[in-house]
Parts: structure tokens; sequence; C-alpha cells
């Protein structure tokens, strides 16, 4: 006879796969299962994400041997190289005090001033509350990402998230994980890579809730003017969509034409409450410090308190000691200033070796060279790679198909990050490499 408190589990498992749960009480004889299916523990949302681009890009190269005779120089991935400044070090030393206290979702005051302070000398805007217009991130991305959770209503019919086309990743996962649709205008060269708002139906824009958008943009450095700003902020009141401006590559631009913000386009145009408008900025390429992960999101009062109350359970609240470093790096220029000099040389010699070669054109702003290729965009790749070692990214692996065509294929994206002679050097080789293909 069985003892009346015996219990005891057990877990099936077919291959890779958990069909159930078994779970066995003995007490007083009786038998009781439970049978729990995959598809009920898992988010099904989570099977509408595609690989990342440097997933595809790692079984691109899985066959290809690069040429060992050249070091590997990458160009792909969009991480910025130069030094990160030594006093943002040493802030960073100065407020190790920090970990011994749980930080504030909302952040610092001293933080959120030093952001409207720089926004406001930035932009030359009216300062921004730094209690109410302002919240420290834990970078860009996460940010990205976490805004549509809070600002889907999935209650409402098919709702649908726009994204330029080429994009960043992180706008199409954010928006499937919230329970929407992407849907993609594709941005192209005949149109100076500007948002062609009459590609969707109107339809669509019905159930729009949230457009990203990305200026300085990524892959193509396309700066948006106050014209196609008024064009969107018109397209909001109308339809009621929030407007998500990814501007982490403010920063980084040539010539001193300093990159129109939302923020700056919306004062001009009347709009002093950023209704329905949040900017998201980072620090990372400002101040070459991608492993600090700080940046901040501003605008629209009634979307930041929205987005705070998600995060204080999303539990992202800042690093109190990045926070004393940020800080430090919001008040400083002449560090940005400098970092601004080696992109320019950078892009000034890059271009001048590709020009000869390959269609080129320096961008608007942002670290990225957007190459039209003579071949198949992943061929250019792989072979660029196998017998140069020099790698990097497929435009079609950043774009979807939309409208019938992928904007991204027969392009290819060159992240100018390295230091000034690696990235000189790899120009030499792109620009042999073409010469052969022709």
């Amino acid at each position: 006879m069985r003892h009346k408190t015996a219990i005891a589990s057990r877990i099936c498992f077919v291959g890779t796969k958990l069909p159930f749960i078994i779970a066995t009480l003995f007490d007083t004889g009786v038998l009781l299962e439970t049978h729990v299916k995959p598809e009920k523990i898992m988010n099904p949302d989570l099977q509408k994400l595609q690989p990342y681009p440097f997933q595809k890009l790692a079984a691109l190269f899985r066959e290809v041997t690069p040429n060992p005779a050249l070091r590997p120089i990458s160009l792909s991935i969009g991480e910025p190289k130069h030094a990160t400044p030594e006093f943002i070090k040493q802030a960073l030393i100065g407020g190790l005090n920090g970990l011994a206290s749980y930080p504030t979702t909302i952040g610092s005051e001293a933080l959120r001033m030093a952001i409207s302070d720089w926004l406001q000398r930035r932009y030359d805007i009216p300062a921004l509350s730094a209690k109410t217009q302002i919240l420290p991130v834990n970078g860009s991305r996460e940010a990205l990402f976490s805004f549509a959770q809070s600002v889907i209503d999935r209650s409402q019919t098919h709702p649908v998230v726009v994204c330029p086309n080429p994009f960043y990743q992180i706008y199409e996962g954010a928006a499937f994980l919230a329970g929407a649709t992407p849907y993609f205008l594709n941005t192209l060269p005949e149109d100076n890579f500007a948002l062609n708002f009459a590609q969707l139906a109107d339809d669509v824009w019905q159930r729009t809730q949230l457009i990203y958008v990305c200026s300085p943009g990524n892959p193509n450095g396309h700066v948006m003017p106050l014209a196609e700003w008024q064009t969107l902020f018109e397209m909001s009141d109308r339809y009621g969509f929030v407007i998500a401006a990814d501007e982490c590559y403010s920063e980084i631009y040539f010539n001193d034409d300093k990159p129109l913000s939302a923020l700056q386009a919306a004062q001009q145009l009347g709009r002093c409450d950023y209704k329905n408008l949040i900017i998201f900025s980072s620090l990372s390429k400002r101040s070459n410090v991608p492993g600090m992960r700080s940046g901040f999101v501003a605008g629209d009062a009634k979307l930041i308190e929205k987005f705070t109350l998600y995060r204080t359970y999303h539990g992202s609240a800042m690093n109190p000691t990045i926070q004393t470093a940020s800080i430090a790096a919001w008040q400083d220029e002449a560090h940005v200033a400098e970092n601004r000099r080696l992109y320019a040389e950078k892009f000034s010699q890059v271009v001048a070796i590709l020009k000869n070669v390959l269609p080129v054109t320096l961008p608007d702003a942002s670290f990225y060279l957007w190459l039209r290729t003579p071949i198949d965009d992943t061929l250019f790749t792989q072979q660029l790679y196998r017998d140069y070692n020099v790698t990097v990214l497929p435009g079609s692996y950043l774009a979807r198909e939309a409208q019938g065509v992928n904007p991204g294929k027969n392009f290819v994206r060159l992240a100018l990050v390295a230091d000034v002679a690696e990235t000189i050097e790899a120009a030499h080789r792109i620009a042999e490499f073409v010469k052969k293909l022709n």
C-alpha cells in the first residue's frame, strides 16, 4: 500500500519537444494528470521573429575560408571602435559608490537635468521638463523594443506598426511581440531615401498605432527635412498613431550640417507639446561607450508617464554608476567633436577611393556607407570575404520584401567604425575586388 504522503513527478520528453508534463500525486490512491501542450507554454509570437542579420551572415560564411594572407577587417557591425574618452572612465570609477543603492526607474534628477540641458544646447529649443518629459533608458535598443509593448492596444483589430525598409530589426521584433503586424515603407535612392507614405493603403493607416522612423537613417544616412516631418505629423494627427523617432546617429555628421531633430521640427511647426512624439537617443555612438548602455527618451509627457509605469514593472532602471558617467558625457562636447573629425576623415578618404569603381556619395550623416553592388549583394559579400578578408553586411539582410521588392537587394552596408588606417585599407581592398569583378 502506497504511503499517503508519497509524491512523485515525472516529465516525459520526445526528441527535443515537451509534448506534455505528467504530474502524478499519490494521495490515498488518487492519480491526477495534467497535460500541458508546449504552444501554451511559449509565446507563439516568438515564432515570427526572423534570424538577426548577423546570424544570416555567419551562415553565409559557414563554408567559406577567408584569404589567410590578409588580416581580417570587419565593417559589418555598427559598433563604435574609437577609444572611450578617459574622463568618462574616470567618472565611472568615481561613481562606484552608487552600486550600494537600488536605482529608481526615473533616474537621478542630476542625470535628467543634464539631458535636458544638452537637448536645449544641441537643438536650440526650450528646455524640456526633466521631471515629466525625459526618461533615462539603458541604451536606445532596449527602449525602442519596450516602447512598443507600452503603446500597442491589443484590444483593437489587427494593430499595425509601420517601419522604414531597410530597417533596424528591433522595430520588427517589437511589433510582433507587442501583438501587432509590421508594415514597411521602402526607402529608395530614387526618392532620396525619404518616407513615401503613399505606399500604404488608407485602411492600413487606419489601424496604425505606432511608426518607427530613423533619422539619420540606418543604413542610408538620410536625414529627414522639415517638410518630411510636417507630413508625418499631419499623418499622426489624422490617424492618431505615435511616432518613435530613433536618433542614435544624430551626432555623427559632416561639414557642421547638424541633423534636424524631431523635437526641433515639432517646435518649428508649433507643436510645442510634442503630441504623440518620442525621440530615442544614446551615448553609444556619440561618446564611444556602447558597453555602458546609456540613453534617454524624451517628448510627449503623457507617453513618458505611461512608459515610466511600464518600465517600473519591467525592471529596467539605469545603474547609478552608469548614471554618474552619463552625466559627465552629456555635459562635454569636445570629445564628440573629435569623434566627428575621425569619422569625417574616414568618409572623405573612403569615398575618394571607392568612387572610381562604385556609385558612392557621402551620406547626410551617420557612420554607414550604403553601396550599390555590381552583383548580387550576398554573392558580393561572400566573395569579398573569401578573397580579401573584409566583412560587410548584405543589404537584403536588413530589409523585407514589400510592395514587390526587397529595397536592400544589391546593396551592402559598410560601417566605418574601425580606426582610420584599417578603414582605408579595407576600402582599397574593396576597390581592388570590384575592379576584378569588372
